[in-house]
């Protein structure tokens, strides 16, 4: 916030009367504090409804347009926090709007509503639309697996399918199955509690067992996919970057009739013992198939604690820097 005012600072007053402005500002100023953090050189006042906003006149006309974007937000009925105040600043420096962007609610449940929240999760929303195929890529924290879940549980409430279908390989760093006790459930069981997790807060947690139960929700091994055609169904490939070429192939190939395909992963963090990950391989030739999209999301797209977006960038600097030293 600016010490001292210039003969040159613009000043912008206005009321706001569409909404409560607490929920436009947010408690103890937390919302305020962050837009003025996206323009540190320009100093909000409020007083009740009426808000002075002063500095450069462009800087004065950015953060206006931030808090008209903010009361947007407030009026298609989202609970608007601190990250979503400043991913609005980054879409309104790329000329996109976040009200479009951030008000999209593809599921709603007890109260909770999923929505994407980034420019590339929308495009990675409207791509699972639009076409059969999609692979979506990028690392922990972007949403890349949350959305494509909400897509499939969005299109079971529709029914635009008949069942869901999550699948992942069963390789995870430094474990194999067979160093797991118990008996073949328990010890995929580990392997899969993320998407279990996931469909726990998408739906009521006493129908999922009574969805398992009738299979109209599958949670298995890629192993189990082998030999089967899988129509009517919304089907996910989670953590494909531990895939064999082969591996890839055959899920890709178990495509049947009115289905859809959603396949994510991570290449930075591929536990395969070669490396030889079937996640890359598809990237690489299937760039030209119809029907079928790539995704990619990066750092600005994690949607967990803002630092795991900064490890993320340092993890990817340091691989940047051994790939330049061999």
């Amino acid at each position: 916030m600016p010490n001292s005012s210039s003969a040159k600072d613009t000043k912008l007053e206005f009321a706001i009367t569409e909404v409560n402005p607490l929920a436009v500002f947010g408690t103890e100023d937390q919302l305020l504090k962050t837009i003025e953090a996206e323009h540190p050189t320009v100093s909000v006042l409020v007083r009740g409804n009426q808000v002075r906003i002063t500095g450069t006149e462009a800087e004065c006309f950015a953060a206006k347009k931030l808090i008209d974007e903010a009361i947007k937000l407030v009026q298609a009925g989202l609970n608007v926090a601190p990250a979503d105040i400043s991913r609005s600043a980054q879409m309104i420096q790329q000329s996109q709007s976040p009200t479009q962007m951030l008000s999209q609610s593809i599921l709603s449940n007890r109260g909770k509503s999923i929505r994407p929240k980034t420019t590339n999760q929308k495009n990675y929303v409207d791509a699972i639309d639009e076409n059969t195929i999609v692979f979506g890529i990028g690392p922990a924290g972007t949403g890349k697996t949350y959305l494509a879940m909400a897509k499939a549980v969005q299109a079971l409430q529709r029914k635009e399918v008949s069942r869901i279908i999550l699948t992942r390989p069963a390789v995870e760093a430094g474990e194999r199955l067979g160093f797991l006790p118990g008996t073949l459930t328990d010890k995929i069981d580990p392997y899969l509690r993320p998407l279990f997790d996931a469909l726990h807060e998408m739906l009521d947690p006493d129908s999922v067992p009574k969805l398992m139960a009738t299979g109209t929700i599958e949670v298995a091994p890629l192993a189990y996919m082998r030999g089967r055609t899988l129509n009517d169904a919304f089907i996910i490939l989670d953590e494909a970057q531990n895939t064999t070429p082969e591996q890839m192939k055959m899920f890709l190939t178990r495509l049947g009739f009115n289905s859809k395909m959603v396949v994510t992963g991570d290449v930075t963090q591929i536990d395969l013992p070669m490396g030889n990950s079937g996640l890359k391989v598809a990237s690489n030739i299937l760039t030209d198939v119809d029907d079928l999209a790539f995704c990619h999301l990066d750092s600005s797209d994690v949607v967990r604690h803002s630092l795991v977006g900064r490890i993320v960038d340092a993890y990817s600097k340091f691989e940047a820097k051994k790939l330049k030293a061999k």
